[in-house]
């Protein structure tokens, strides 16, 4: 009975999506979207020899810069025009967010609606071209000094190709932030998001080929490859898990008399999730741990010593002192963001003025109260959960040599993008069969 029903809701979807139209179009905008993307990852930038290039970046792999190459879908080993990728408008949000809770006129520019909101993402963006222009900066200059076995990395070093190189990713960066925009609101699902979701995804394949080639050449153990698909199923259902985990917390509304009718008296739940910063945490802290390593990197391939090398050993893969920055960052930026997206105080306002209230707790500042205390206590969790998860690919380069970021912040990304992207599917099917049912309704009653 249940398997027919389940045949019949498919058929139903099935019929919905084929007269979906505009759905079908927000898809196919989507998709050509992120094939403009990954072609971009594949156009290097002028004045760069190629083979010279992936030497040194054989060389020297390992670490985070093997994750921003992932982040970037391959475009950083292949210094390609969209290397930065949309790093820098990572960075720039995680700067004006803080800035927005600390400094009052941004605090209040950001209440004004959505006229403040706008102000708030120029500001965003001017930010990104700021930062997007020193870390190009940063990388021609050290361009300039890698060198391997096949020659230097640049053929024609100085002022022209520093320019030219800053304007190229500059110009890649704000081109992918303007195309993210156009996916969120042309397309399905988030923009920003999508565009990293297409570089991991992109790159997962090469990297399980790269594991089993080491298995097959016996570097790897056949046990620890077999051990790796087992645990990453593991941890893709236990992400599932604790993305859709929520505590609901119960809202009961009083009765009131209309006439001789009754209305309310109905009880409903306020859902809240125990991971609600989503994947924003680990996002913003491998940003800001890849800019320190990244410029530590290309200076230390430049020749340049001293502290910048210290800080590229302290920040290597496994290091203590890079596992402890990773999983505080992770920490704060859990609470940070939970308290951005949510405030208790002005939902305990809004029950109030709905005449809902938590059953045992008196309506306004004690609501409030339970609901910090509450949201609190999931958040705990929830930064717990985020933190075991992205350290455990730390843990499997360092202890068993796993040439890969297995789990952790990639498949946390690729499993919640997918989630929200096939919810918003979803909605859209729904919305679209309303949509028939309301036109149906209407012709009805014009009969």
């Amino acid at each position: 009975m249940a398997s027919a029903a389940e045949q019949f809701a498919a058929n139903l979807n099935l019929g919905v999506f084929a007269k979906a139209t505009e759905l079908k179009k927000r898809i196919w905008f989507t998709v050509i979207a992120l094939v403009v993307y990954r072609l971009g990852t594949w156009i290097p930038l002028p004045g760069i020899d190629t083979q010279a290039l992936a030497d040194v970046f054989q060389r020297q792999g390992g670490g985070l810069l093997d994750m921003f190459n992932m982040f970037a879908g391959g475009a950083l080993s292949r210094m390609a025009i969209f290397a930065l990728n949309i790093m820098p408008y990572i960075s720039a949000s995680i700067i004006m967010q803080l800035m927005t809770a600390v400094i009052p006129s941004l605090e209040q520019t950001k209440k004004e609606g959505d006229a403040g909101r706008k102000k708030i993402n120029q500001y965003t963006r001017y930010l990104t071209v700021v930062i997007a222009t020193v870390q190009a900066w940063g990388i021609a200059v050290g361009l300039e000094g890698m060198s391997g076995s096949q020659g230097p990395a640049v053929m024609d070093p100085g002022m022209f190709f520093r320019m030219s190189t800053i304007i190229t990713l500059v110009g890649g960066t704000m081109f992918l932030m303007w195309l993210g925009e156009q996916i969120t609101a042309r397309g399905v699902g988030n923009g920003i998001s999508l565009i990293i979701f297409a570089g991991i995804v992109a790159e997962l394949p090469s990297a399980l080929a790269s594991t089993l080639e080491l298995g097959r050449t016996g570097a790897l153990s056949g046990f620890l490859i077999v051990t790796l698909l087992v645990m990453m199923v593991v941890v893709i259902a236990f992400i599932v898990y604790m993305e859709r985990a929520q505590r609901r917390i119960l809202v009961q509304y009083p009765k009131r008399q209309v006439g001789n009718k009754m209305f309310g008296g109905e009880a409903s739940h306020l859902p809240l999730k125990i991971n609600t910063s989503g994947v924003i945490p680990p996002i913003f802290a491998s940003s800001l741990l890849l800019m320190p390593v990244t410029a530590a990197g290309f200076a230390a391939s430049s020749g340049a010593g001293g502290w910048l090398a210290d800080i590229s050993t302290l920040l290597g893969p496994g290091h203590p002192v890079r596992l402890v920055l990773y999983a505080a960052l992770i920490i704060f930026f859990a609470f940070f963001y939970t308290a951005v997206v949510f405030n208790p105080v002005e939902t305990a306002e809004n029950l109030k003025k709905h005449g809902g209230f938590v059953p045992g707790i008196r309506p306004g500042k004690n609501t409030a109260d339970y609901l910090d205390f509450v949201l609190t206590r999931l958040t705990v969790v929830g930064a717990a959960y985020l933190t075991l998860i992205s350290i455990l690919p730390e843990f499997l380069i360092s202890r068993f040599g796993v040439p890969f970021y297995f789990g952790g912040t990639s498949l946390l990304i690729v499993v919640t993008v997918t989630m929200d992207t096939v919810a918003q599917i979803q909605s859209h099917l729904l919305a679209h069969q309303y949509e028939g049912l309301i036109k149906k309704a209407k012709l009805r009653g014009r009969k």
